[in-house]
């Protein structure tokens, strides 16, 4: 069976490499000789196609001869007329003002849904990254319409994308003391970055996975993560009478199925639910039925509610220790969509956000011992983020509207900036799924995705596109797991041959010097003939000579710190898998 689906995966990856040798073909990159500003191309609102919008001039700063106006929820249109010289990805930035606040676009290019471009609060006007778009030679249309109306749009700019930098992404969580079975899922998913995106399925609590069901009896298959939820964990819902075993369904889903479990929390507030009609004490998670303030709590740390904040995260560590305890590593995302303000995390502004992110990372991190989460943080705005040392991997929750199954390169374009191309990128929950044909080409490299449950999967997305997605070669999906729980030493051979390449790589790059190449390809060889010999002890020793000329004094002239870091982590994970 493990033979079966290692071919499986080979037979991916195979065709993986035929889709991007396409992809190169289908879009050519603009002349290495050629600088990006002759090709930046500018289009004015004002001159575009408009549908229930005007132009005006009063707001100060916009260029051209004015800007459009009067987008509602449901109404109005400015639809731009591009031509380019050659079917490419270019890169589009909207020119944008918003008087009343943070709001959303909705984006479509030659009639096709492409997601929403967020327009943060800004004094005057601004630009607002909306990804890449994949134009075709000749004349196409840019269309920015409704969505959360009541923004200004003063003209779009297109310019040619430049072929992303390479993923430097590393097997290493921010835990020193992860557990194996956490570091064998991180290394899973980090070997398989940008080469495939994992299926994934959220689902009710005490449901019996009836969308987990429906995905099969449609498709045949199974998604490879599965979302869970503590909500019905929360203290303030215990105590009127909710109760739920989430963790014996993951453990069944680690343990028996061999899949991927990831849990949220939404956390009904300790304390103050409104409990009135439409604002009912089981939606104390959201900021409108609630008047328990965060900020308060964390001013004031001899508080009751204060207190609440620890005795709530206490239960829900008990939770995950069990889940610990049976050896289920768990992507574990809390506090998620915080920059919405629509949960009650969130509505006191990113700085208590962030507090309370950092007290819980060390409370169960360093109170509760819990060293087989990794951590997932579900923002995209730089001020939200709680910074390198708290988080494991980001992600961002995607729900462009009904059938709209576009990459939403975008926001993964937003998150690589925000790490520095360092770390994970998912999408932690979704409407539509992405359209696997369109993520490689769009470099859109989400390590999963996650499909909200009941009426969100089965209304926004259609038979047919379930049908296409799981049976993607993009696309893994729970047959088509390795053993997680082997994962490590399984793959030892793949990851000598994966550190020789990096070494040369570097090498190539300039970031190792000749002296220091030398002496780690030489003990690699090495440690690779104790291991084909079965000599265990003797691999791990030469693998320890690696970190040390890594940290040699002498020798740091000759590296590089990124090249450094790399390379020791990767030989830690190989010593570890060693030792299984």
């Amino acid at each position: 069976m493990k033979l079966l689906k290692t071919n499986e995966i080979f037979r991916k990856a195979k065709a993986l490499f035929l889709v991007i040798t396409l992809s190169f073909t289908l879009l050519p990159s603009s002349s290495p000789s050629a600088s990006a500003d002759e090709f930046l191309m500018i289009y004015e609102a004002e001159e575009a196609q408009l549908s229930g919008l005007t132009v005006e001039k009063k707001l100060s700063g916009f260029s051209g001869n004015g800007y459009v106006t009067g987008f509602t929820n449901d109404t109005g249109s400015v639809t731009f007329t591009v031509e380019v010289s050659s079917t490419a990805l270019y890169k589009l930035t909207v020119g944008y003002a918003t008087p009343y606040g943070y709001k959303k676009s909705n984006l479509l290019v030659n009639g096709v849904g492409q997601g929403e471009v967020e327009f943060v609060e800004v004094p005057g006007f601004a630009e607002a990254p909306a990804g890449s778009i994949l134009l075709n030679e000749g004349s196409n249309t840019i269309t920015l319409e409704k969505g959360w109306g009541w923004y200004v749009i003063d003209y779009i700019k297109i310019e040619p994308t430049e072929n992303p930098d390479q993923h430097q992404v590393v097997k290493e969580l921010i835990n020193p003391n992860a557990t194996k079975e956490a570091v064998s899922l991180l290394s899973f998913l980090v070997d398989h970055y940008g080469k495939n995106i994992l299926s994934g399925q959220q689902v009710y609590p005490n449901d019996n996975l009836i969308d987990v069901q429906f995905i099969y009896q449609q498709t045949g298959k199974k998604p490879a993560v599965l979302g869970l939820d503590f909500i019905d964990n929360s203290p303030s819902r215990v105590e009127r009478g909710t109760s739920a075993d989430e963790v014996k369904v993951a453990i069944d889903w680690w343990n028996n199925e061999g899949g991927i479990a990831a849990f949220t929390w939404h956390w009904n507030a300790p304390k103050d639910l409104i409990d009135q009609p439409g604002k009912e004490w089981w939606r104390g998670f959201y900021t409108d039925s609630t008047t328990f303030d965060l900020q308060y709590a964390l001013n004031h740390p001899d508080s009751e509610d204060y207190q609440l904040l620890f005795r709530d995260i206490d239960a829900i560590s008990a939770e995950l220790k069990k889940l610990q305890d049976a050896n289920v590593p768990v992507l574990w995302r809390p506090l998620h969509e915080a920059e919405g303000g629509w949960f009650w995390w969130g509505a006191k502004g990113p700085e208590p956000a962030k507090e309370l992110w950092k007290i819980m990372y060390d409370r169960m991190t360093n109170y509760h011992k819990l060293n087989n989460l990794i951590w997932v943080w579900n923002s995209v705005s730089p001020e939200w983020y709680p910074g390198d040392e708290y988080v494991d991997i980001v992600s961002y929750d995607s729900y462009p509207g009904n059938y709209n199954y576009a990459p939403i390169s975008n926001y993964f374009e937003r998150l690589v900036e925000l790490v520095d191309n360092k770390k994970l990128i998912a999408m932690a929950e979704n409407g539509p799924i992405p359209d696997p044909d369109l993520l490689p080409l769009y470099h859109a490299n989400w390590s999963w995705f996650s499909t909200w449950n009941g009426s969100v999967l089965r209304d926004q997305n259609t038979i047919d596109h379930l049908k296409k997605v799981y049976s993607h070669d993009y696309v893994l999906t729970l047959d088509e797991l390795p053993n997680l729980k082997t994962y490590l030493s399984d793959s030892v051979s793949t990851q000598f041959t994966q550190l020789d390449d990096s070494i040369n790589r570097f090498s190539a790059d300039g970031q190792l010097g000749k002296p220091i190449v030398s002496q780690l390809s030489n003990d690699l060889r090495q440690a690779e003939k104790h291991f084909q010999k079965g000599q265990f002890k003797q691999a791990i020793k030469k693998l320890e000579d690696i970190k040390k000329s890594l940290d040699n004094p002498g020798q740091q002239k000759n590296i590089e710190h990124d090249a450094k870091r790399f390379l020791k982590v990767n030989t830690n994970v190989l010593i570890l898998s060693l030792k299984e």
